[in-house]
């Protein structure tokens, strides 16, 4: 397919700046996959279009403070953290005849992407001097290597002190606190962008749905550059998907399967849970208990083997979450209907924007 076919015009006034409070009063299209009828709702009408022994799967990673401004030789550059690696390739480590021997390595990008080369070294100001970082290896992706004074968890640790919310770039305005850009539930840090199709849900919502028989289970994905990175390639099938790092708990196998056996419906809320769960199919041939990269795209023509409905935001043009919920609808002019429907009834775009929860 070509990547054009998912482009749509999205006026940037469209793009909600932040979330409605409270969360769950968000406008809600429901949209009914075999018929492709659409309803105009809210988020807080969700108990209703539920039924007892439905399963919610929600992704409880949660956001770190990933976006570090330093210097290189004089000149400023951000360093944003994508996720720790083992260690890097041995002739990359080697660099220069220098071995080098650190806590923990990264993968980050960089930017101005120039000023950065093999062996740099960006020095980031602390509260008592500054901490440097050094560039192990530059890839013509634009993702570096590099290696954190820190262990991983100080480097966590380091960067929720020192470092930005890594917002996107077409918001604005920096959120005030940490949890305007985090769901209610996040548990497990990691992800460099939110699950933000899960914004929508507060406590008093969760607790109505639980009290009318819905169900809850968790997996988590650290949200990284598979997500958010846009489809550059002309052909959607040409475009690589960026590994990300996920676990899926037996009690969360068990949960789907004994969800499935009564004949309740595992409604995913957002790609990242959709990509969870179905690239473990994907590599295993059924669901199974385990933690491990997960590279799943998904186009249109995949076969959901997990997932009966999904709860998920309006997407921009020319991404892979716009493929995968096309996917999900079964066709692509199924999705471009809805998102006329969306443009045409003012609803909100984007991360902090409204959802669409289609069964």
């Amino acid at each position: 397919m070509l990547t054009a076919d998912f482009e749509y015009h999205l006026p940037p006034e469209r793009i909600a700046q932040r979330s409605v409070e409270p969360r769950d009063q968000s406008r809600l299209l429901v949209v009914d996959r075999a018929t492709g009828e659409r309803h105009d709702r809210h988020f807080y009408d969700l108990p209703s279009l539920l039924r007892p022994g439905d399963l919610i799967v929600l992704n409880d990673t949660k956001v770190f403070r990933a976006r570090l401004h330093g210097s290189v030789n004089g000149h400023p550059v951000e360093l944003f953290l994508l996720r720790p690696i083992t260690s890097p390739k041995t002739e990359d480590a080697n660099m220069d005849g220098r071995q080098f021997s650190h806590p923990s390595f990264w993968e980050a990008l960089t930017r101005p992407g120039r000023k950065i080369h093999n062996g740099s070294r960006i020095e980031i100001a602390t509260e008592v001097g500054c901490e440097k970082w050094t560039v192990v290896q530059k890839s013509h992706h634009g993702i570096v290597t590099v290696a954190s004074p820190y262990n991983e968890q100080g480097t966590l640790d380091f960067a929720n002190r020192i470092g930005a919310i890594p917002v996107p770039p077409y918001i604005h305005t920096l959120p005030e606190r940490d949890e305007q850009y985090q769901t209610i539930y996040a548990q497990r840090t990691g992800s460099v962008a939110a699950p933000t199709s899960g914004f929508h849900f507060t406590e008093g919502l969760m607790n109505e749905l639980k009290a009318g028989g819905i169900n809850f289970a968790t997996v988590t994905l650290h949200v990284g550059l598979g997500t958010f990175r846009p489809i550059k390639t002309d052909r959607i099938e040409d475009h690589i998907m960026h590994a990300e790092w996920a676990e899926v708990p037996q009690a969360t196998v068990d949960a789907i399967n004994e969800t499935k056996r009564r004949g309740g419906r595992v409604i995913a809320v957002g790609t990242t849970t959709t990509r969870t769960l179905e690239g473990i199919v994907a590599l295993h041939g059924k669901l199974i208990a385990t933690s491990e990269d997960i590279s799943l795209f998904i186009t249109p023509g995949f076969h959901f083997q997990v997932i009966d409905g999904l709860i998920t935001n309006f997407h921009l043009p020319r991404t892979t979450l716009l493929s995968l919920v096309a996917a999900f609808l079964g066709r692509r002019d199924a999705l471009m209907a809805c998102y006329r429907h969306a443009l045409d009834h003012d609803y909100r775009f984007a991360s902090f924007g409204d959802a669409m929860l289609i069964v």
